[in-house]
C-alpha cells in the first residue's frame, strides 16, 4: 500500500500585488516540513504540483529542508491541482454593482475579515451553482479535475510514496469527495486548511482513503506562533 502526502502551499504574499509567491515565513514553513520528512525518512517516488509559482516554490523549500526526499525525482505539474480565482468568484457574486475592494493587507484585520466573508459567500454560491465566475469551470468540473489528478497519481504509483503540493481549494475538493460530503462541507474545509499543512491518503491501485487532514507536525514543535498561518 502506498501513501500520498497532499500539502497545501506555504504562506504566499497575501495582501500584495503579487500573491503567487512565498513569503519568508512561507519558505521557513516549507523548509521545516522538509526537515520533518527527512527525520521521518520519507522518500518520495514522485513529486507533483499545480502550475502555480507558490506550489513550485513550496516544493523547492521542502527539498532544501530535506534534500533526500525526492531522490532526484522530476517535479511534474498537473493543472487540476490549481486553485480557483478568488477575485472572479467575488466579482461574480457581487454582480454589476461590484467595485473591487482595496487589497486586504495582513496588518488591516477589518479588510481581511471582509475579504474572507465575501469569499465564503462566493464559494457557497459557486458550489451550489448560483453563480458562474468568468474564466472558471463550474464547481463539479473543478472538483472532478482535482480528484482525477489524485487518481492519476494513484494509478502511476499505487505502491509508492508521493508528494503533491497544491492549494486549499483542490485539497478541500478531494477530501470532500473522499468523504462523500456535500459541496458546502468542501467550502468549510477549504477555509480551514493552514499553510504547509499535510493531508495524507493511503492508496492502492483501486482506491485511496483519507488518513489525516490539515496536520502541522513540523510547526507544532516550534515556539514561533507566527509560523501558523492561513493565508
Amino acid at each position: 500500500m502506498g501513501v500520498i502526502y497532499l500539502v497545501r502551499h506555504a504562506q504566499a504574499a497575501f495582501g500584495t500585488d503579487d500573491y503567487d509567491r512565498l513569503t519568508e515565513i512561507g519558505y521557513t514553513q516549507a523548509r521545516l516540513l522538509g526537515g520533518f520528512f527527512a527525520v521521518r525518512q520519507v522518500r518520495c517516488d514522485a513529486i507533483y504540483t499545480g502550475t502555480l509559482r507558490r506550489h513550485t516554490e513550496t516544493v523547492r523549500g521542502i527539498l532544501d529542508g530535506g534534500p533526500g526526499i525526492g531522490d532526484g525525482s522530476a517535479v511534474e505539474s498537473i493543472p487540476g491541482l490549481d486553485e480557483y480565482k478568488p477575485e472572479a468568484l467575488i466579482a461574480s457574486l457581487m454582480g454589476d454593482c461590484f467595485a473591487p475592494a482595496p487589497i486586504a493587507k495582513r496588518d488591516e484585520p477589518a479588510l481581511v475579515r471582509e475579504h474572507f466573508r465575501r469569499l465564503r459567500q462566493a464559494l457557497l454560491a459557486w458550489t451550489e451553482g448560483r453563480i458562474q465566475p468568468a474564466g472558471m469551470p463550474d464547481w463539479r468540473m473543478f472538483q472532478a479535475a482535482a480528484v482525477e489528478a489524485l487518481v492519476e497519481v494513484r494509478r502511476r504509483h499505487s505502491d509508492g510514496s508521493v508528494l503533491i503540493v497544491s492549494s486549499g481549494g483542490p485539497i478541500a475538493a478531494i477530501v470532500a469527495a473522499a468523504l462523500e460530503s456535500p459541496p458546502q462541507i468542501a467550502v468549510e474545509l477549504n477555509l480551514r486548511i493552514r499553510n504547509s499543512a499535510v493531508t495524507e491518503f493511503t492508496m492502492s491501485a483501486r482506491r485511496h482513503q483519507l488518513l489525516s487532514f490539515n496536520a502541522l507536525p513540523h510547526l507544532e514543535a516550534q515556539s514561533d506562533a507566527t509560523l501558523m498561518t492561513y493565508a
